[in-house]
């Protein structure tokens, strides 16, 4: 039905309502409402609370805060403290950058894949390190009708899942081409070296 700028039917009255739909307009009575004695003791002396302002979190390390605001709220989070090149970058972006500024956003944004690049070669460094075909899933798209689940089903995800095995895979490769320069670079130095004789 194409709109129509007409004035519309006037919107029933609430009698009206309360007669057509069972249980219509059951809170318009305070009287019927839990909720009103809580609505109305809204006001500073019945609230509880005993201070204007709570008692502030200490901050024991510099936390990363917008130009904008003067403060830190009275709590905040500490999970991710800034740490290596990334905090660093991240950092710059609060001190240097207003949160209406797309540069703030795009080095918070270049922050983020530091990190992620950090986590690689931190995982790289350590006993165990990440497993890109079991944990990206990659096997399950053979076991579990991967490809079948892609298509004709209107997924939002099909317009930029040709870049993801690109995105997983770079990282890795990277990794891999650098180990072999690093490899060929040293074997051509041990030997271009001069043996000594005697």
């Amino acid at each position: 039905m194409p709109y129509n700028a007409e004035p519309h039917l006037r919107r029933p009255s609430s009698e009206a309502l309360r007669e057509r739909i069972p249980g219509w307009g059951a809170d318009l009575d305070p009287a019927d409402r839990p909720s009103v004695p809580r609505e109305l003791s809204l006001t500073p002396e019945d609230n509880g609370a005993h201070w204007d302002v709570p008692e502030r979190q200490p901050e024991l390390e510099p936390r990363e805060r917008s130009i904008e605001h003067g403060m830190l709220p009275p709590v905040f989070g500490t999970v991710a403290p800034l740490r290596g090149l990334s905090g660093a970058i991240r950092r710059y972006a609060y001190e240097n950058y207003s949160e209406a500024r797309a540069a703030h956003w795009l080095l918070l944004v270049l922050g983020d894949r530091v990190d992620a690049g950090e986590q690689h070669l931190r995982s790289l460094a350590s006993t165990r390190p990440d497993n890109p075909i079991t944990e990206t899933g990659v096997l399950s798209e053979g076991r579990r009708h991967g490809v079948a689940s892609r298509f004709g089903v209107g997924r939002a995800d099909t317009a930029h899942q040709w870049m993801d095995p690109v995105i997983v895979a770079a990282p890795w490769v990277v990794t891999a081409i650098g180990i072999g320069l690093l490899v060929r670079g040293a074997r051509r130095t041990a030997a271009s070296e001069p043996v000594e004789t005697e």
